[in-house]
């Protein structure tokens, strides 16, 4: 196993957000490389963390990073979405604040045999939980072409999945497509001219694409982010950390849902659902990085940070 590396985006912002109070319960959704989990925990004397990761070695490299705070911190190998049942066999009642850093961290990225990068011939992997059942692999070789097609198109944003899903069942009608290079040599091979020459690699969206339908990205942040809205203290803050649109759009659709309360339709002159407003907006628009942190780190440029504070 190569060496667990994770640059700590935004890493100021979050923890001024959090607003971390010493005697605390904090819970990191997305512990990674442990960059966040340890600003937080320097800044209890009482207080405890809960670090949480679907990735077995992102728990075994930061129980060595963190190893003098251990007495502070519980490790749970989870996912996310199981924030709930997490906090409930904890016998923990309420949270003082909760981050989420989402998406594939660097080091699944450079860590070329966990099948995450286009760049690096690797088994077509991408299991942020290795001990889950579906890959890459099983996405590229058994879905249908109609399916392959609406997750390139809906979870990558791209353009060409007519083109692209075509040629992945076409190519497999020949033989299986086992690896990364073989993957991404198809989309190349049905690439736009422009697409080639616009300074991104032409396989990014497809990669974003299978990634999240292996790991079922999106379909677990809203009922994770309502667990995690609901477990919170009054004035407990949450912080979210994006990398691309559709993440950030499911994000700030939760909070502007929470923070109106009412879902009485406007023309009903007085509101009859009872719904009340749970949280109020640390940030009325999401904070970026700084031009510095995108220098010192280019996989940043995509993040934004949106942060709430319970009623």
């Amino acid at each position: 196993m190569s060496e667990f590396k994770h640059y700590s985006v935004m890493l100021n912002e979050c923890i001024e957000a959090l607003d971390i109070k010493p005697d605390g319960i904090y819970v990191d959704c997305t512990l990674g490389g442990g960059g966040h989990s340890e600003e937080i925990v320097k800044r209890l004397t009482e207080g405890r963390l809960i670090a949480i990761d679907q990735d077995e070695d992102a728990i075994n490299a930061a129980k060595e990073r963190l190893n003098k705070y251990s007495d502070k911190i519980t490790f749970v190998h989870s996912n996310f979405s199981e924030l709930k049942s997490i906090l409930e066999e904890l016998e923990i009642e309420k949270i003082d604040g909760v981050l989420y850093d989402l998406g594939v961290s660097s080091y699944q990225l450079d860590n070329s045999e966990r099948g995450f990068s286009y760049n690096s011939e690797a088994p077509l992997d991408m299991r942020m939980d290795r001990t889950s059942s579906l890959s890459a692999y099983d996405v590229v070789n058994t879905y249908s072409e109609e399916e392959l097609r609406r997750i390139l198109f809906e979870y990558g944003e791209e353009n060409n999945a007519f083109r692209i899903a075509h040629a992945i069942t076409e190519q497999r009608r020949i033989a299986p497509i086992e690896t990364t290079t073989e993957l991404a040599d198809i989309v190349k091979s049905v690439a736009k001219k422009r697409d080639l020459y616009e300074g991104h690699h032409p396989a990014k969206r497809t990669f974003q694409a299978i990634r999240i339908e292996v790991n079922g990205e999106l379909s677990v942040i809203a009922p994770s982010l309502e667990a995690a809205i609901d477990a919170l203290d009054p004035g407990g803050r949450i912080v979210v950390l994006t990398f691309h649109s559709l993440e950030d759009r499911a994000v700030k659709q939760i909070f502007a849902r929470l923070e109106k309360g009412c879902t009485c339709p406007p023309s009903f002159p007085v509101c009859v659902c009872g719904k009340v407003p749970q949280i109020k907006l640390v940030n009325k628009k999401p904070l970026a990085p700084s031009p510095q942190e995108i220098l010192i780190n280019r996989r940043s440029h995509s993040a934004k940070m949106r942060a709430a504070e319970k009623l």
